[in-house]
């Protein structure tokens, strides 16, 4: 490739830290200086997901509420469905300072050094909402966030996508039903380990990357929300869903710690207060936004649903409960024990 190649044809990863670490040199004191002034500020808002999913709409409403209550000064840009980057260099992107804010799913966080975040990725540990939101909210959720700051990364809240769901071409009720399937996981070692306890071979792919994978055969199955499974068009491609409610999936909202440190106290406290509301409104469509999809999946027709049987559900619980032990070193017992003694307060 020659020196005179544009950008444009140059691999977006090897791109990515020479360009943007150059960018961010020279841009980072010009926002600065006009988030002091008061003039127009510029927030690039990046995430993976379609915009009709929770995540979606609510990137929506802290655009709007952000827009309208800043007199249009402040813009936020967003950038749904990996427009800009995808799940493997989202977060170094945010680093670089090539975009200002994230909401990626909270198993990111354990390949970049905190893995304590790989809490949320137990299977069969949450049993309701009620029980996610008891961390998120509390105490145990802020010190998660906190503990960002190491990696250039101020956390400033959460929210939901609610419960996975597994799918594949046939139904998967029991342990056995797994046996042999290539399962597409995103890049965490607890989901991984979950899968292997089933009987799959989990496979690391992008969420970007997942429905053509499962077109073509590169994986069987997968998990994820109703939601994502229907704005991705899954469906198309999958004829069984299997209503195991195994796990959680959430998202922290992050931005880049010298974007943040630059703004005015004003501009910080506008876009907290944005964004607290736009994070309460995604959690509270959660679950009608999921099901809305499975109306919309009944009625489509391609796929075969699933309900599993309480004794199904809890062979599976049965089947992955070693999990919980193999990687409690990993995550770290004192957050294992501060995750339990959460959640029996409100047991």
């Amino acid at each position: 490739m020659s020196a005179s190649d544009p950008p444009a044809r140059i691999h977006r990863r090897q791109y990515l830290r020479g360009a943007t670490a150059c960018a961010l040199a020279s841009a980072l004191p010009n926002q600065q200086s006009l988030a002091a002034a008061g003039k127009t500020v510029t927030l690039r808002f990046s995430h993976v997901v379609a915009q009709e999913t929770p995540k979606g709409l609510a990137a929506q409403r802290f655009k709007t509420l952000t827009e309208q209550r800043s007199d249009g000064r402040i813009q936020v840009l967003l950038y749904p469905d990996g427009q800009l980057y995808g799940d493997q260099d989202e977060i170094q992107a945010l680093q670089l300072g090539a975009v200002d804010m994230l909401a990626p799913s909270l198993s990111k966080f354990g390949r970049i050094g905190f893995p304590e975040f790989e809490l949320f990725d137990l299977p069969f540990l949450f049993g309701q909402v009620a029980d996610v939101r008891r961390i998120t909210q509390g105490p145990l959720g802020k010190r998660l966030l906190e503990r960002l700051g190491r990696q250039g990364l101020t956390g400033l809240g959460y929210f939901d996508n609610g419960f996975k769901q597994m799918s594949a071409n046939r139904p998967l009720l029991a342990p056995a039903d797994f046996a042999g399937l290539r399962m597409r996981v995103q890049a965490s070692r607890v989901i991984a380990a979950q899968m292997r306890a089933l009987g799959a071979q989990p496979v690391t792919l992008a969420f970007s990357e997942t429905r053509r994978a499962l077109e073509t055969g590169v994986v069987d199955g997968t998990e994820n929300p109703i939601s994502n499974f229907w704005t991705q068009g899954m469906h198309e491609v999958q004829s069984d869903l299997s209503l195991t409610e195994h796990g959680y999936l959430g998202y922290a909202v992050v931005v880049n710690q010298r974007f943040w440190q630059s703004l005015s106290g004003a501009d910080s406290a506008l876009l907290g207060q944005a964004l607290r509301e736009a994070l309460a409104y995604g959690n509270d469509i959660a679950d009608a936004q999921n099901d809305k999809a499975l109306a919309a999946l009944r009625q489509a027709g391609t796929t075969r649903i699933h309900s599993l049987s309480e004794t199904q559900r809890a062979r599976l619980r049965q089947t992955v409960e070693p999990v919980h032990r193999a990687l409690a070193n990993r995550i770290g017992l004192s957050w294992m024990d501060a995750m339990r003694d959460a959640l029996k307060q409100g047991a």
